[in-house]
């Protein structure tokens, strides 16, 4: 069988009980994350509504909740503007390798459970584990070229197995659903890497979309490619030059659920800076620096690091959102001025911040092949040199919502009450109670839609303007 058969049968099979407890944890902490940040986006995120607006305008089957928006949408459409704010602040989840896979699957997971109604919080939590699984299980075992986003490449892969098994597809249905997600399998680095796109940001959109079309259009009967991966000129060979290690795909498939290792984001900024942010804090939390102290601040960067880093005097100085949060340069000076980093660092006023300009303008990133990009997340590495003569420097481990610092349910819980605070639509206290709660003890959930519904904005009131999106 092709490898597509396996992950088509190990999702279909897939049950809560067979979740390991880290399993079901993360799958619900994602949960509560994607949903956190994409209330957060709703009122953050400009670049968003025009995607927005587009979906209200085309309209259709009232089907699924597009949060702080009135009104119900085509479950495609819901996944197609909840997966595009999902990943728009670069606060959603993370592998420890890299690449994020939640904001597609979370989307297309809660659209087609609203869709098709009475969906337990049981099947919920084992689609999100299931579609965890796979991305990782991909993610892990190819040769990987950096000219592919594997947020998107394999994204929609892992969010049409989970969307398959919210909707109790059998194995063969899934498998074609599959390959047809393989139409909507694209993305290339230059998206992310370059500046002034805000596809950036909103990228998750099209492989939750994509995931939620495919399976139902597998339910439809419509077929797939059944030798998707492993074809000569299936997946593997188009990709990744045939570069994959087979045995390791399969290890464990369906009992070994390898979303455990999920992590959560502290800040709202691209993972590989995150290092470099807590080597910066430390640094100057623990020699009381102050911006005017500062002389000059040295990144040691690897390849993609580097890639945070040019061209430098335009990193040095973002001129948009989703350019800042991807700028090495910008969010070191933001960590050193302000001794952290929070979603308030990106609108329009804080880009223009004299003291984080100058600091920005110090830093020096210096090139470190030690540093590269191969499996693991590399440390990152700073030197701070100052006006009165002292060399400090620090390597940025134990970073917040890593393996080695996990970000606790309070924790995640104290996020998502933030993000939801500034939502074009806030949810009263009691919805944000009951939202925080419900997640947090889904697994005894009756129907996850209820739930989901309770982030929609209230319907507007005739001749009224309520400013929801």
């Amino acid at each position: 069988m092709d490898l597509v058969d396996h992950f088509a049968l190990a999702a279909s099979n897939a049950s809560y009980d067979a979740l390991s407890p880290a399993a079901a944890e993360a799958a619900k902490k994602s949960v509560l994350d994607v949903l956190g940040v994409i209330l957060a986006a709703s009122g953050m995120e400009p670049e968003v509504t025009g995607l927005i607006d587009l979906v209200r305008e085309t309209g259709g089957q009232e089907e699924a909740t597009i949060v702080s928006c009135s009104g119900r949408y085509p479950a495609a459409a819901s996944a197609f503007a909840n997966g595009a704010m999902a990943h728009c602040l670069d606060f959603d989840d993370l592998t420890p390798w890299g690449h994020h896979c939640s904001s597609s699957i979370v989307p297309a997971v809660l659209a087609v459970a609203e869709r098709a109604g009475n969906v337990h919080g049981r099947d919920v939590i084992t689609a999100v584990a299931v579609g965890q699984d796979l991305f990782t299980r991909l993610r892990r075992n190819i040769d990987w070229r950096r000219e592919w986003n594997l947020s998107t490449v394999f994204g929609v892969y892992a969010a049409t197995a989970a969307a398959g098994r919210v909707l109790g597809l059998p194995s063969e249905q899934v498998a074609h659903a599959l390959g047809i997600a393989s139409m909507h399998s694209a993305g290339m680095t230059e998206m992310i890497a370059g500046t002034s796109s805000d596809l950036h940001g909103m990228y998750a959109g099209f492989s939750a979309r994509g995931a939620v079309e495919a399976v139902l259009l597998a339910q439809r009967g419509v077929t797939g490619i059944p030798q998707l991966f492993e074809g000569d000129y299936g997946v593997f060979a188009s990709y990744f030059q045939g570069q994959f290690d087979r045995a390791a795909m399969l290890e464990g498939l369906g009992e070994d659920f390898r979303g455990a290792d999920t992590e959560y984001k502290a800040w709202p900024c691209v993972g590989t800076s995150h290092s470099h942010i807590k080597a910066t804090i430390d640094l100057v939390a623990n020699h009381g620096l102050t911006g005017a102290q500062i002389k000059e601040i040295r990144l040691y960067v690897g390849d993609y690091h580097e890639l945070t880093c040019r061209p430098l005097e335009a990193r040095r100085a973002p001129k948009s959102r989703a350019d800042a949060q991807y700028s090495l340069p910008y969010l070191v000076a933001v960590a050193a001025v302000r001794g952290g980093i929070d979603v308030s660092d990106f609108t329009e006023d804080a880009l223009r911040n004299e003291d984080v300009l100058r600091t920005a303008a110090k830093v020096v990133p210096i090139p470190d092949p030690a540093l590269n990009w191969h499996t693991e997340l590399p440390l990152g590495r700073v030197r701070i040199l100052t006006e009165d003569g002292r060399s400090v420097e620090a390597v940025g481990d134990r970073v917040p919502g890593s393996a080695s610092a996990p970000l606790t349910w309070d924790a995640l819980e104290a996020k998502f009450a933030n993000c939801a605070a500034v939502a074009a639509a806030p949810p009263s206290s009691r919805d944000l109670r009951q939202l925080k709660s419900g997640i947090r003890e889904l697994e005894g959930c009756a129907d996850v839609g209820q739930l989901i519904r309770l982030v929609a904005a209230p319907a507007p009131v005739v001749g009224a303007s309520t400013g929801v999106m």
